[in-house]
Protein backbone atom coordinates (compact mmCIF):
# COMPACT_ATOMS: atom_id res chain seq x y z
CA UNK A 1 0.00 0.00 0.00
CA UNK A 2 1.45 3.62 -0.79
CA UNK A 3 1.99 5.87 1.66
CA UNK A 4 -0.62 8.43 2.23
CA UNK A 5 -0.68 11.88 0.45
CA UNK A 6 -1.26 13.53 3.79
CA UNK A 7 0.60 13.70 6.96
CA UNK A 8 -0.15 10.69 8.89
CA UNK A 9 0.12 11.49 12.77
CA UNK A 10 1.95 9.63 15.61
CA UNK A 11 -1.04 8.30 17.85
CA UNK A 12 -1.50 9.40 21.24
CA UNK A 13 0.08 11.44 23.19
CA UNK A 14 3.25 12.61 22.79
CA UNK A 15 5.30 14.45 24.90
CA UNK A 16 7.30 17.49 22.93
CA UNK A 17 9.21 18.93 26.01
CA UNK A 18 8.77 18.62 29.80
CA UNK A 19 6.16 20.70 29.66
CA UNK A 20 4.39 20.13 26.83
CA UNK A 21 2.30 17.40 24.58
CA UNK A 22 0.83 17.01 21.46
CA UNK A 23 -2.53 14.67 21.24
CA UNK A 24 -3.47 13.09 17.96
CA UNK A 25 -6.30 10.81 17.54
CA UNK A 26 -7.86 9.29 14.19
CA UNK A 27 -11.54 9.89 14.56
CA UNK A 28 -13.26 10.07 11.37
CA UNK A 29 -16.98 9.69 12.31
CA UNK A 30 -16.59 11.95 15.11
CA UNK A 31 -17.82 15.89 14.33
CA UNK A 32 -15.72 17.07 17.16
CA UNK A 33 -12.81 15.69 20.13
CA UNK A 34 -11.52 17.33 23.13
CA UNK A 35 -9.00 16.14 25.22
CA UNK A 36 -10.56 16.26 28.91
CA UNK A 37 -7.96 17.30 31.80
CA UNK A 38 -8.26 16.96 35.35
CA UNK A 39 -9.97 19.85 37.20
CA UNK A 40 -12.58 20.22 35.00
CA UNK A 41 -10.15 22.06 31.73
CA UNK A 42 -11.74 20.81 28.46
CA UNK A 43 -9.17 21.49 25.10
CA UNK A 44 -10.68 21.43 22.15
CA UNK A 45 -8.86 19.73 19.14
CA UNK A 46 -8.04 20.57 15.69
CA UNK A 47 -9.71 18.88 12.96
CA UNK A 48 -7.30 17.71 10.10
CA UNK A 49 -7.32 15.81 7.13
CA UNK A 50 -8.49 12.21 7.16
CA UNK A 51 -10.09 11.90 10.03
CA UNK A 52 -7.37 13.11 12.17
CA UNK A 53 -7.71 15.38 15.60
CA UNK A 54 -4.71 17.16 17.07
CA UNK A 55 -3.79 19.50 19.66
CA UNK A 56 -1.01 20.82 21.35
CA UNK A 57 -1.01 21.80 24.83
CA UNK A 58 0.44 22.95 28.01
CA UNK A 59 0.39 19.24 29.61
CA UNK A 60 3.26 17.61 31.67
CA UNK A 61 4.16 13.88 32.10
CA UNK A 62 2.08 12.65 34.67
CA UNK A 63 -0.93 14.45 33.70
CA UNK A 64 -4.65 12.24 33.08
CA UNK A 65 -6.61 12.89 30.52
CA UNK A 66 -9.23 11.13 28.13
CA UNK A 67 -10.89 11.99 24.96
CA UNK A 68 -14.26 13.29 24.52
CA UNK A 69 -16.64 12.52 21.22
CA UNK A 70 -19.00 14.86 20.05
CA UNK A 71 -19.32 16.64 23.55
CA UNK A 72 -21.45 13.15 24.36
CA UNK A 73 -18.78 10.27 25.05
CA UNK A 74 -15.42 10.05 26.77
CA UNK A 75 -12.82 7.70 26.30
CA UNK A 76 -9.59 6.60 26.71
CA UNK A 77 -6.79 7.32 24.29
CA UNK A 78 -6.48 4.04 22.20
CA UNK A 79 -2.88 4.77 22.09
CA UNK A 80 -2.58 5.23 25.44
CA UNK A 81 0.76 4.49 27.04
CA UNK A 82 -0.38 4.27 31.12
CA UNK A 83 -3.62 3.67 32.41
CA UNK A 84 -5.44 4.79 35.74
CA UNK A 85 -8.14 2.78 36.56
CA UNK A 86 -8.52 0.00 34.06
CA UNK A 87 -9.28 0.23 30.66
CA UNK A 88 -12.29 2.56 31.08
CA UNK A 89 -10.33 5.17 33.17
CA UNK A 90 -8.49 8.06 32.02
CA UNK A 91 -4.97 7.97 30.71
CA UNK A 92 -1.83 9.48 31.09
CA UNK A 93 0.99 10.89 29.68
CA UNK A 94 4.22 9.29 29.89
CA UNK A 95 7.84 10.47 29.53
CA UNK A 96 9.47 7.34 27.80
CA UNK A 97 12.90 8.86 28.62
CA UNK A 98 12.59 9.14 32.31
CA UNK A 99 13.83 5.56 32.89
CA UNK A 100 17.57 5.86 33.15
CA UNK A 101 19.12 3.07 31.55
CA UNK A 102 21.78 0.86 33.12
CA UNK A 103 23.11 -1.47 30.54
CA UNK A 104 22.76 0.66 27.04
CA UNK A 105 25.86 -1.15 25.26
CA UNK A 106 23.31 -4.59 25.04
CA UNK A 107 23.00 -5.25 21.64
CA UNK A 108 20.96 -8.40 21.55
CA UNK A 109 21.93 -11.90 20.69
CA UNK A 110 22.08 -13.78 17.77
CA UNK A 111 18.90 -15.64 16.71
CA UNK A 112 20.61 -18.66 15.88
CA UNK A 113 21.81 -18.60 20.39
CA UNK A 114 18.32 -18.37 21.31
CA UNK A 115 16.72 -20.79 23.89
CA UNK A 116 13.47 -19.07 24.72
CA UNK A 117 11.35 -19.39 27.91
CA UNK A 118 7.27 -18.41 27.70
CA UNK A 119 6.05 -17.13 30.46
CA UNK A 120 2.82 -14.96 32.04
CA UNK A 121 4.02 -11.95 33.94
CA UNK A 122 0.31 -12.58 36.19
CA UNK A 123 1.14 -16.23 36.78
CA UNK A 124 4.32 -15.24 38.36
CA UNK A 125 3.81 -12.39 40.49
CA UNK A 126 4.22 -9.33 38.06
CA UNK A 127 7.68 -7.18 36.57
CA UNK A 128 9.54 -7.48 39.93
CA UNK A 129 8.99 -11.03 40.54
CA UNK A 130 9.69 -12.08 37.12
CA UNK A 131 12.94 -9.83 37.51
CA UNK A 132 14.15 -12.07 40.48
CA UNK A 133 13.70 -15.19 38.82
CA UNK A 134 15.94 -14.21 35.82
CA UNK A 135 19.16 -15.75 37.31
CA UNK A 136 17.60 -19.22 37.86
CA UNK A 137 16.47 -19.26 34.22
CA UNK A 138 20.14 -17.67 33.09
CA UNK A 139 21.72 -20.92 35.14
CA UNK A 140 19.49 -22.98 33.50
CA UNK A 141 20.73 -22.48 29.98
CA UNK A 142 17.94 -19.83 28.46
CA UNK A 143 18.88 -17.01 26.70
CA UNK A 144 15.74 -15.18 26.26
CA UNK A 145 12.20 -15.19 27.50
CA UNK A 146 9.10 -14.42 25.97
CA UNK A 147 6.51 -12.49 27.88
CA UNK A 148 2.59 -13.51 26.80
CA UNK A 149 1.13 -9.97 25.87
CA UNK A 150 1.22 -6.89 28.29
CA UNK A 151 -1.46 -4.76 26.17
CA UNK A 152 -4.05 -3.45 28.82
CA UNK A 153 -6.80 -5.83 29.59
CA UNK A 154 -9.93 -5.45 31.69
CA UNK A 155 -9.45 -6.55 35.39
CA UNK A 156 -6.20 -7.79 36.84
CA UNK A 157 -6.81 -11.55 35.35
CA UNK A 158 -6.24 -12.09 31.62
CA UNK A 159 -4.23 -14.41 29.06
CA UNK A 160 -3.13 -10.96 27.62
CA UNK A 161 -5.02 -11.71 24.22
CA UNK A 162 -8.04 -9.97 25.25
CA UNK A 163 -5.89 -6.60 25.57
CA UNK A 164 -7.77 -3.35 24.29
CA UNK A 165 -4.89 -0.81 24.69
CA UNK A 166 -1.94 -2.03 22.91
CA UNK A 167 0.53 0.64 23.91
CA UNK A 168 -0.16 0.67 27.49
CA UNK A 169 1.31 -2.21 29.50
CA UNK A 170 -0.53 -3.67 32.07
CA UNK A 171 -0.94 -1.46 35.16
CA UNK A 172 -1.72 -4.97 37.53
CA UNK A 173 1.41 -5.80 36.81
CA UNK A 174 3.55 -2.82 37.51
CA UNK A 175 4.43 0.54 36.47
CA UNK A 176 5.97 1.19 32.77
CA UNK A 177 9.38 2.01 34.54
CA UNK A 178 8.77 -1.68 36.31
CA UNK A 179 8.72 -3.14 32.98
CA UNK A 180 11.74 -1.56 31.73
CA UNK A 181 13.65 -2.30 34.94
CA UNK A 182 12.95 -6.35 34.03
CA UNK A 183 14.31 -5.88 30.56
CA UNK A 184 17.59 -3.83 31.58
CA UNK A 185 18.24 -6.74 34.44
CA UNK A 186 18.11 -9.30 31.71
CA UNK A 187 20.51 -7.32 29.67
CA UNK A 188 22.66 -7.19 32.26
CA UNK A 189 22.28 -11.15 32.62
CA UNK A 190 22.65 -11.78 28.86
CA UNK A 191 18.95 -12.59 28.52
CA UNK A 192 17.05 -11.52 25.48
CA UNK A 193 13.21 -10.80 25.86
CA UNK A 194 11.00 -11.15 23.23
CA UNK A 195 7.23 -9.39 24.06
CA UNK A 196 4.00 -11.79 22.32
CA UNK A 197 2.02 -8.71 20.43
CA UNK A 198 -1.25 -9.45 19.10
CA UNK A 199 -2.19 -7.11 16.31
CA UNK A 200 -5.30 -9.36 14.43
CA UNK A 201 -7.76 -8.23 17.13
CA UNK A 202 -9.22 -5.77 20.27
CA UNK A 203 -10.47 -7.69 23.12
CA UNK A 204 -14.06 -7.42 23.58
CA UNK A 205 -14.33 -5.09 26.80
CA UNK A 206 -12.76 -1.33 26.81
CA UNK A 207 -12.52 -1.03 22.94
CA UNK A 208 -14.32 2.04 21.91
CA UNK A 209 -13.54 2.43 18.44
CA UNK A 210 -16.16 0.97 16.69
CA UNK A 211 -17.82 4.60 18.00
CA UNK A 212 -15.42 6.96 16.76
CA UNK A 213 -13.37 5.30 14.07
CA UNK A 214 -15.92 2.55 12.85
CA UNK A 215 -13.28 2.15 9.23
CA UNK A 216 -10.89 0.75 11.93
CA UNK A 217 -12.58 -2.04 11.04
CA UNK A 218 -14.19 -4.05 8.07
CA UNK A 219 -17.78 -4.76 7.25
CA UNK A 220 -17.20 -7.79 5.07
CA UNK A 221 -14.49 -9.53 7.04
CA UNK A 222 -14.81 -11.43 10.60
CA UNK A 223 -12.21 -13.31 12.52
CA UNK A 224 -13.36 -15.46 15.36
CA UNK A 225 -12.78 -12.36 17.74
CA UNK A 226 -15.31 -10.21 15.52
CA UNK A 227 -14.62 -7.97 12.58
CA UNK A 228 -11.55 -7.95 11.15
CA UNK A 229 -8.93 -4.87 11.57
CA UNK A 230 -8.92 -3.11 7.99
CA UNK A 231 -5.06 -3.08 7.47
CA UNK A 232 -5.86 -1.22 3.98
CA UNK A 233 -6.61 2.17 6.33
CA UNK A 234 -3.31 4.03 6.45
CA UNK A 235 -3.55 5.18 9.77
CA UNK A 236 -4.43 1.40 10.97
CA UNK A 237 -1.44 0.36 9.54
CA UNK A 238 0.44 3.27 11.53
CA UNK A 239 -0.99 2.04 14.55
CA UNK A 240 0.02 -1.34 14.85
CA UNK A 241 3.56 0.18 13.57
CA UNK A 242 3.84 2.63 15.89
CA UNK A 243 3.45 0.29 17.96
CA UNK A 244 5.89 -2.52 17.12
CA UNK A 245 8.47 0.20 17.31
CA UNK A 246 7.60 1.39 20.51
CA UNK A 247 8.34 -1.79 22.38
CA UNK A 248 11.58 -2.28 20.35
CA UNK A 249 13.15 1.20 20.51
CA UNK A 250 11.64 2.37 23.84
CA UNK A 251 11.82 -0.15 25.81
CA UNK A 252 14.12 -2.13 24.23
CA UNK A 253 12.79 -5.57 23.91
CA UNK A 254 14.63 -7.86 21.57
CA UNK A 255 12.29 -8.92 19.54
CA UNK A 256 8.49 -10.01 18.92
CA UNK A 257 6.23 -12.58 18.26
CA UNK A 258 3.30 -11.69 16.24
CA UNK A 259 -0.01 -13.58 17.31
CA UNK A 260 -1.95 -15.63 15.18
CA UNK A 261 -1.48 -13.42 11.74
CA UNK A 262 -3.08 -15.98 10.17
CA UNK A 263 -6.44 -14.06 10.99
CA UNK A 264 -4.74 -10.79 9.18
CA UNK A 265 -6.08 -10.61 5.69
CA UNK A 266 -3.11 -8.62 4.58
CA UNK A 267 0.08 -9.90 4.41
CA UNK A 268 1.50 -7.09 2.42
CA UNK A 269 0.75 -5.47 6.10
CA UNK A 270 3.36 -7.99 7.69
CA UNK A 271 6.05 -7.40 4.98
CA UNK A 272 5.83 -3.54 5.36
CA UNK A 273 5.65 -4.26 9.11
CA UNK A 274 8.84 -6.18 9.21
CA UNK A 275 10.73 -3.69 6.60
CA UNK A 276 10.01 -0.82 8.70
CA UNK A 277 11.12 -2.70 11.90
CA UNK A 278 14.48 -3.40 10.27
CA UNK A 279 15.06 -0.02 8.65
CA UNK A 280 14.30 1.47 12.32
CA UNK A 281 16.67 -0.32 14.19
CA UNK A 282 20.17 -0.22 14.26
CA UNK A 283 22.23 -2.23 12.43
CA UNK A 284 24.36 -3.50 14.94
CA UNK A 285 21.47 -4.49 16.92
CA UNK A 286 20.01 -7.86 17.17
CA UNK A 287 15.72 -7.39 16.99
CA UNK A 288 13.77 -10.68 16.44
CA UNK A 289 10.35 -11.30 14.61
CA UNK A 290 8.49 -14.57 14.85
CA UNK A 291 4.80 -15.61 13.90
CA UNK A 292 2.36 -17.65 15.36
CA UNK A 293 0.84 -18.67 11.38
CA UNK A 294 -1.79 -21.88 10.81
CA UNK A 295 -1.85 -21.08 7.04
CA UNK A 296 2.50 -22.21 7.58
CA UNK A 297 3.33 -19.41 4.95
CA UNK A 298 7.04 -19.67 4.36
CA UNK A 299 7.56 -17.74 1.85
CA UNK A 300 6.91 -14.89 5.18
CA UNK A 301 10.04 -16.46 6.37
CA UNK A 302 12.23 -14.52 3.64
CA UNK A 303 10.57 -11.13 4.02
CA UNK A 304 11.78 -9.78 6.84
CA UNK A 305 10.85 -12.79 9.76
CA UNK A 306 13.19 -14.91 11.27
CA UNK A 307 10.92 -17.88 12.07
CA UNK A 308 7.43 -19.24 12.73
CA UNK A 309 6.67 -21.66 15.94
CA UNK A 310 6.18 -24.89 14.38
CA UNK A 311 2.62 -26.03 15.32
CA UNK A 312 2.88 -29.00 13.18
CA UNK A 313 5.92 -30.71 14.80
CA UNK A 314 3.84 -30.27 18.00
CA UNK A 315 0.92 -31.99 16.84
CA UNK A 316 3.00 -35.36 15.37
CA UNK A 317 5.27 -34.93 18.66
CA UNK A 318 2.02 -34.71 21.19
CA UNK A 319 0.13 -37.75 19.05
CA UNK A 320 3.08 -39.83 19.18
CA UNK A 321 3.46 -39.23 23.41
CA UNK A 322 0.34 -39.20 24.05
CA UNK A 323 -2.06 -41.23 21.31
CA UNK A 324 -4.65 -38.26 21.94
CA UNK A 325 -6.26 -37.86 18.01
CA UNK A 326 -9.13 -35.46 19.33
CA UNK A 327 -10.16 -31.85 17.32
CA UNK A 328 -7.00 -30.50 15.61
CA UNK A 329 -4.66 -33.22 16.56
CA UNK A 330 -6.45 -35.65 14.18
CA UNK A 331 -4.83 -34.19 11.08
CA UNK A 332 -1.63 -35.97 12.37
CA UNK A 333 -3.56 -39.27 13.84
CA UNK A 334 -2.62 -41.40 10.97
CA UNK A 335 1.06 -40.64 10.07
CA UNK A 336 2.27 -39.28 12.91
CA UNK A 337 6.04 -40.19 12.30
CA UNK A 338 6.03 -39.23 9.12
CA UNK A 339 4.82 -36.14 9.49
CA UNK A 340 7.68 -35.25 12.28
CA UNK A 341 10.12 -36.47 9.99
CA UNK A 342 8.80 -34.36 7.35
CA UNK A 343 9.23 -31.18 10.41
CA UNK A 344 12.56 -32.41 10.90
CA UNK A 345 13.95 -32.67 7.74
CA UNK A 346 11.40 -29.93 5.55
CA UNK A 347 10.23 -27.61 8.80
CA UNK A 348 6.57 -28.21 8.00
CA UNK A 349 4.43 -30.98 7.70
CA UNK A 350 1.87 -29.57 5.81
CA UNK A 351 3.05 -27.90 3.06
CA UNK A 352 0.20 -27.61 0.61
CA UNK A 353 -1.78 -31.18 1.73
CA UNK A 354 -4.89 -31.36 2.81
CA UNK A 355 -6.01 -30.89 5.99
CA UNK A 356 -9.02 -32.56 7.68
CA UNK A 357 -11.19 -30.46 6.62
CA UNK A 358 -10.37 -31.18 3.29
CA UNK A 359 -8.65 -27.60 2.27
CA UNK A 360 -5.39 -27.40 1.57
CA UNK A 361 -2.72 -25.50 4.04
CA UNK A 362 0.90 -24.56 3.74
CA UNK A 363 3.52 -23.65 1.44
CA UNK A 364 6.63 -25.51 0.87
CA UNK A 365 9.53 -25.04 3.12
CA UNK A 366 11.96 -27.79 2.88
CA UNK A 367 14.73 -24.56 1.41
CA UNK A 368 14.59 -22.42 4.74
CA UNK A 369 17.52 -23.26 7.25
CA UNK A 370 16.55 -25.16 10.79
CA UNK A 371 16.54 -21.79 12.77
CA UNK A 372 13.42 -20.30 10.75
CA UNK A 373 10.96 -23.07 12.92
CA UNK A 374 10.38 -22.45 16.75
CA UNK A 375 10.02 -25.90 18.08
CA UNK A 376 8.01 -26.71 21.55
CA UNK A 377 6.68 -29.74 23.45
CA UNK A 378 4.44 -27.23 25.12
CA UNK A 379 3.63 -23.47 25.16
CA UNK A 380 0.41 -21.72 26.48
CA UNK A 381 -2.20 -22.22 24.01
CA UNK A 382 -1.12 -26.16 24.15
CA UNK A 383 -1.78 -26.70 27.58
CA UNK A 384 -4.01 -23.62 28.48
CA UNK A 385 -6.35 -24.45 25.58
CA UNK A 386 -6.95 -27.97 27.23
CA UNK A 387 -9.95 -28.17 29.15
CA UNK A 388 -8.50 -28.76 32.60
CA UNK A 389 -4.68 -27.21 31.81
CA UNK A 390 -2.88 -30.19 31.93
CA UNK A 391 0.74 -30.32 31.21
CA UNK A 392 2.70 -32.98 29.40
CA UNK A 393 4.56 -34.87 32.37
CA UNK A 394 0.98 -36.05 33.26
CA UNK A 395 -0.21 -37.38 30.17
CA UNK A 396 3.05 -39.01 28.54
CA UNK A 397 5.62 -41.82 29.86
CA UNK A 398 8.11 -40.48 31.85
CA UNK A 399 10.78 -42.03 29.18
CA UNK A 400 8.88 -40.73 26.06
CA UNK A 401 8.81 -37.68 27.26
CA UNK A 402 12.88 -37.38 28.03
CA UNK A 403 13.53 -38.78 24.90
CA UNK A 404 11.49 -35.72 23.17
CA UNK A 405 13.10 -33.12 25.41
CA UNK A 406 16.50 -34.47 24.14
CA UNK A 407 15.16 -34.05 20.57
CA UNK A 408 13.32 -30.11 21.54
CA UNK A 409 17.31 -29.08 23.27
CA UNK A 410 19.33 -30.57 20.64
CA UNK A 411 18.36 -30.46 17.45
CA UNK A 412 19.17 -27.38 15.14
CA UNK A 413 15.32 -25.74 15.60
CA UNK A 414 15.08 -23.31 17.67
CA UNK A 415 13.73 -24.88 21.11
CA UNK A 416 11.14 -23.30 23.31
CA UNK A 417 9.98 -24.31 26.91
CA UNK A 418 6.64 -22.80 28.76
CA UNK A 419 7.14 -21.91 32.14
CA UNK A 420 7.48 -24.89 34.83
CA UNK A 421 8.98 -27.21 32.05
CA UNK A 422 12.04 -27.77 33.86
CA UNK A 423 10.58 -28.32 37.26
CA UNK A 424 8.05 -30.54 36.07
CA UNK A 425 4.65 -28.77 37.25
CA UNK A 426 1.79 -30.78 38.29
CA UNK A 427 -0.22 -27.60 38.29
CA UNK A 428 -2.05 -26.75 35.20
CA UNK A 429 -2.30 -23.58 33.29
CA UNK A 430 -5.89 -23.00 32.69
CA UNK A 431 -7.73 -19.93 30.56
CA UNK A 432 -8.36 -17.51 32.99
CA UNK A 433 -10.11 -13.96 32.64
CA UNK A 434 -11.65 -11.09 35.33
CA UNK A 435 -14.56 -10.39 32.98
CA UNK A 436 -18.42 -8.72 34.34
CA UNK A 437 -21.74 -9.44 33.75
CA UNK A 438 -22.59 -10.64 30.88
CA UNK A 439 -19.27 -10.86 28.92
CA UNK A 440 -18.48 -12.82 32.09
CA UNK A 441 -21.24 -15.60 31.56
CA UNK A 442 -20.73 -15.15 27.44
CA UNK A 443 -17.11 -16.16 27.93
CA UNK A 444 -17.69 -19.03 30.46
CA UNK A 445 -20.40 -20.91 28.40
CA UNK A 446 -18.09 -20.40 25.20
CA UNK A 447 -14.65 -21.91 27.00
CA UNK A 448 -17.56 -24.91 27.37
CA UNK A 449 -18.80 -25.04 24.08
CA UNK A 450 -15.27 -25.21 22.53
CA UNK A 451 -14.65 -28.51 24.05
CA UNK A 452 -17.60 -30.45 21.98
CA UNK A 453 -15.51 -31.64 19.87
CA UNK A 454 -13.68 -33.72 22.11
CA UNK A 455 -14.89 -36.82 22.90
CA UNK A 456 -14.95 -36.38 26.94
CA UNK A 457 -17.07 -33.11 26.49
CA UNK A 458 -19.87 -34.51 24.00
CA UNK A 459 -21.83 -34.48 26.53
CA UNK A 460 -23.18 -30.98 28.00
CA UNK A 461 -23.00 -31.94 31.65
CA UNK A 462 -19.19 -33.10 31.32
CA UNK A 463 -18.68 -29.66 30.02
CA UNK A 464 -20.00 -28.21 33.28
CA UNK A 465 -17.03 -29.30 34.81
CA UNK A 466 -14.59 -27.12 32.66
CA UNK A 467 -13.08 -24.69 35.40
CA UNK A 468 -15.16 -20.70 35.02
CA UNK A 469 -12.20 -18.78 33.36
CA UNK A 470 -13.71 -15.66 35.73
CA UNK A 471 -13.01 -17.50 38.72
CA UNK A 472 -9.79 -16.32 40.83
CA UNK A 473 -9.43 -19.46 41.69
CA UNK A 474 -8.96 -20.65 38.40
CA UNK A 475 -5.72 -18.19 37.96
CA UNK A 476 -4.50 -19.07 41.06
CA UNK A 477 -4.69 -22.43 40.42
CA UNK A 478 -2.40 -21.77 37.38
CA UNK A 479 1.04 -20.68 39.19
CA UNK A 480 3.73 -23.66 39.04
CA UNK A 481 5.03 -24.29 42.41
CA UNK A 482 7.81 -26.76 42.21
CA UNK A 483 8.38 -29.63 44.30
CA UNK A 484 11.73 -30.14 45.46
CA UNK A 485 12.88 -33.94 45.02
CA UNK A 486 11.14 -33.82 41.33
CA UNK A 487 11.57 -30.55 40.52
CA UNK A 488 15.75 -30.89 41.01
CA UNK A 489 15.62 -33.92 39.01
CA UNK A 490 13.96 -32.29 36.24
CA UNK A 491 15.79 -29.24 35.92
CA UNK A 492 18.95 -31.08 36.32
CA UNK A 493 17.91 -33.37 33.17
CA UNK A 494 17.39 -29.59 30.85
CA UNK A 495 20.37 -27.94 32.17
CA UNK A 496 22.69 -30.95 31.22
CA UNK A 497 20.60 -30.90 27.42
CA UNK A 498 21.29 -27.25 27.59
CA UNK A 499 25.01 -27.39 28.15
CA UNK A 500 25.25 -29.52 25.34
CA UNK A 501 23.45 -27.36 23.16
CA UNK A 502 25.42 -24.35 24.03
CA UNK A 503 28.93 -26.32 23.98
CA UNK A 504 28.19 -28.52 20.55
CA UNK A 505 25.66 -27.23 18.70
CA UNK A 506 25.43 -23.55 18.98
CA UNK A 507 28.90 -23.04 17.83
CA UNK A 508 27.90 -24.41 14.68
CA UNK A 509 24.31 -23.38 13.75
CA UNK A 510 24.77 -20.27 11.18
CA UNK A 511 24.43 -22.26 7.74
CA UNK A 512 22.76 -25.68 8.95
CA UNK A 513 20.80 -27.22 7.02
CA UNK A 514 18.43 -30.43 7.15
CA UNK A 515 19.68 -33.31 5.04
CA UNK A 516 16.84 -35.62 5.44
CA UNK A 517 15.01 -37.82 8.27
CA UNK A 518 13.72 -41.39 7.81
CA UNK A 519 11.42 -43.28 9.82
CA UNK A 520 12.41 -46.28 11.31
CA UNK A 521 9.31 -47.79 12.34
CA UNK A 522 6.10 -46.30 13.98
CA UNK A 523 7.02 -44.13 16.46
CA UNK A 524 11.15 -43.79 15.40
CA UNK A 525 13.20 -42.13 13.33
CA UNK A 526 16.39 -41.30 12.02
CA UNK A 527 17.19 -37.31 11.09
CA UNK A 528 20.35 -35.63 10.04
CA UNK A 529 21.47 -32.11 9.47
CA UNK A 530 25.07 -30.35 7.40
CA UNK A 531 25.79 -28.04 10.12
CA UNK A 532 27.70 -24.48 9.37
CA UNK A 533 30.94 -25.57 9.96
CA UNK A 534 30.76 -29.07 7.89
CA UNK A 535 30.13 -31.21 10.98
CA UNK A 536 27.04 -33.72 10.62
CA UNK A 537 24.79 -34.03 13.09
CA UNK A 538 22.58 -37.42 13.16
CA UNK A 539 19.22 -38.01 15.88
CA UNK A 540 18.02 -41.39 16.26
CA UNK A 541 14.76 -41.04 18.14
CA UNK A 542 12.16 -43.74 19.33
CA UNK A 543 8.97 -42.94 20.86
CA UNK A 544 7.99 -46.62 21.05
CA UNK A 545 7.76 -49.03 23.62
CA UNK A 546 9.34 -51.70 21.15
CA UNK A 547 13.17 -51.69 20.14
CA UNK A 548 14.21 -50.59 16.90
CA UNK A 549 16.91 -51.54 14.85
CA UNK A 550 19.02 -48.62 13.87
CA UNK A 551 22.86 -49.20 13.46
CA UNK A 552 25.06 -45.82 15.04
CA UNK A 553 26.56 -43.24 12.13
CA UNK A 554 29.80 -44.86 11.65
CA UNK A 555 32.77 -43.13 12.70
CA UNK A 556 31.11 -40.55 14.33
CA UNK A 557 31.47 -39.75 18.38
CA UNK A 558 28.44 -39.90 20.68
CA UNK A 559 26.83 -36.51 22.11
CA UNK A 560 24.38 -37.73 24.21
CA UNK A 561 22.12 -40.99 24.79
CA UNK A 562 19.00 -41.87 26.47
CA UNK A 563 18.92 -44.25 28.52
CA UNK A 564 22.59 -44.59 28.69
CA UNK A 565 23.94 -47.73 27.73
CA UNK A 566 27.38 -49.43 28.62
CA UNK A 567 29.26 -49.82 24.83
CA UNK A 568 32.04 -52.45 25.34
CA UNK A 569 32.00 -52.83 21.75
CA UNK A 570 30.69 -50.07 20.33
CA UNK A 571 26.52 -49.08 20.43
CA UNK A 572 24.28 -51.39 19.92
CA UNK A 573 22.75 -51.71 16.52
CA UNK A 574 19.42 -50.72 17.88
CA UNK A 575 17.18 -47.93 19.96
CA UNK A 576 15.65 -49.27 23.13
CA UNK A 577 12.44 -48.20 24.04
CA UNK A 578 11.68 -44.45 24.19
CA UNK A 579 14.72 -43.52 23.98
CA UNK A 580 17.58 -40.95 21.70
CA UNK A 581 20.61 -40.97 20.35
CA UNK A 582 22.58 -37.77 19.56
CA UNK A 583 25.58 -38.71 17.25
CA UNK A 584 27.88 -35.80 16.07
CA UNK A 585 30.32 -36.43 13.08
CA UNK A 586 33.27 -33.72 12.83
CA UNK A 587 35.37 -35.15 10.42
CA UNK A 588 32.62 -33.96 7.60
CA UNK A 589 31.18 -36.83 6.06
CA UNK A 590 29.70 -36.82 2.35
CA UNK A 591 25.64 -35.65 2.60
CA UNK A 592 24.52 -39.13 1.13
CA UNK A 593 25.71 -41.46 4.60
CA UNK A 594 23.34 -40.99 6.53
CA UNK A 595 20.22 -40.90 7.43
Amino acid sequence: MPPSTVQTWTHGALLLDPARTRFALWAPDAGSVSVELDHGRSLPMQPRPEGWFVLEADCPAGSRYRFSIDGQLQVPDPASRSQDGDVHGPSRVVDPAAYQWQHQQWRGRPWHEAVIYELHVGVMGGYLAVRQALPALVELGVTAIELMPLAEFPGERNWGYDGVLPYAPEASYGTPEDLKALIDAAHGLGLAVLLDVVYNHFGPDGNYLQRYAAPFFRDDLHTPWGAAIDFRQRPVREFFIDNALMWLLEYRFDGLRLDAVHAIDDPDFLVELAQRVRQAVPAERHVWLNLENEFNQASLLQQGFDAQWNDDGHNALHVLLTGETDAYYADFADRPTEQLARCLSQGFAFQGQANRHGESRGEPSGHLPPSAFVLFLQNHDQIGNRAFGERLNQLAPPQALQAATALLLLSPMIPLLFMGDEVAAQEPFLFFTSHQGELAEAVREGRRNEFAAFSAFADAGQRQRIPDPNAPSTFHASRPQALAQQAAVTREWYRSLLQIRHRELIPRLPGARALGARVLAEGALSAGWRLGDGSLLCIDLNLSPHRVECAPLSGARLCFEHPAQAHPTGAPPFLPAFSVRVQLDDKTAPDGERP
